[in-house]
């Protein structure tokens, strides 16, 4: 198959979904190899750019969404009069941080590393569908475990989570603790 055949292909499939898709849900539905898939998406989300088109294709981990380019927001919008963006408190983007950079991570992690009960924070981030359950720690109780979505992605403007800043991580478990001051005891 053609590329320019599996472009005209891949943009209806993308359009009518109005989600991400799978590359080898796409691949197979194709009858095509994933590399294939890949390419044609890629130069066609290229030549939606290169010609400042109202959509983008964009890719978010293994799959592929259309979205409005970014320069249509106003426009759509209003058009449309669709939400802005989820707005997030501070203790909710300290838990959805926790959570993206620990995942899959439990209630009590984010409790552990945050120092207070964070129940509502991870309701509210389970609400507005920028995490989901990512099944159940084999512990007594079976807690369940949280990871991010590809909602998270497209709010935050990443294609993965390796465009995640590197931070320094604390081992979970380990106690945390505070900076020696700068006294004349510690000095001795």
């Amino acid at each position: 198959m053609e590329q320019s055949q599996i472009q005209r292909i891949l943009e209806a499939i993308l359009f009518a979904s109005g989600e991400r898709m799978e590359i080898s849900r796409l691949a197979a539905v194709l009858e095509v190899d994933e590399q294939e898939i890949e390419e044609a998406a890629d130069a066609l989300a290229n030549q939606l750019s290169f010609d400042r088109r109202g959509i983008r294709i964009l890719r978010l981990e293994r799959g592929y969404q259309m979205v409005s380019s970014g320069e249509m927001a106003d426009y759509v919008t209003r058009a449309l009069e669709t939400r802005k963006p989820p707005k997030l408190s501070s203790s909710q983007l300290e838990a959805l941080t926790i959570i993206a950079y620990y995942q899959p991570a439990t209630k009590a992690m984010v409790e552990q590393i945050r120092g207070v009960d964070s129940s509502y924070s991870v309701a509210a981030l389970l609400n507005k569908k920028l995490i989901e359950e990512a099944g159940r720690l084999n512990v007594p109780g079976r807690p369940i475990q949280y990871r991010t979505t590809p909602d998270f992605l497209r709010t935050f403007g990443l294609s993965s989570l390796e465009e995640l800043p590197p931070i320094e991580k604390i081992a979970f478990g380990e106690p945390i603790e505070a900076e020696p001051e700068d006294t004349p005891e510690a000095k001795e």
